[in-house]
């Protein structure tokens, strides 16, 4: 009986084999993924960069725009379009929503699918 304890140590190799194909699969998911939240930080740190603009609650919709597209080029934002962004400005007060879903395909015809919604208020209506 004690002999036969020392015989069955470690994993198989089926079992080797699955435990390294998880760790590779969850590897290749964050791999995937990890970017899309990379890009949605520089989308909030452009944001914030906006709120803080000084004299932000005087300018047109046209003008937070050209900003917010400057300041996206410059922290090198992809995936967001001119229809995912939502400006509301009147004097004295300014919304902008920055809502919008990537879709990356992880292997064959399978895809995750990561919906973002960011956005500030400041002023007072």
């Amino acid at each position: 009986m004690h002999a036969s304890q020392h015989k069955q140590r470690g994993l198989t190799f089926i079992s080797l084999t699955l435990v390294l194909g998880l760790i590779a699969f969850f590897t290749l998911l964050v791999l995937k993924i990890g970017p899309l939240y990379l890009n949605n930080r520089n989308v909030v740190s452009s944001l914030a960069d906006l709120k803080n603009m000084p004299d932000l609650v005087n300018k047109s919709k046209t003008d937070i725009r050209a900003s917010l597209d400057k300041r996206f080029n410059l922290s090198y934002v992809e995936g967001v379009h001119g229809e995912d962004i939502t400006v509301v400005a009147q004097p004295g007060y300014v919304k902008v929503d920055v809502e919008y879903e990537r879709i990356e395909p992880i292997f064959g015809n399978l895809s995750v699918l990561v919906q973002f919604h960011e956005g500030f208020e400041t002023g007072s209506r």
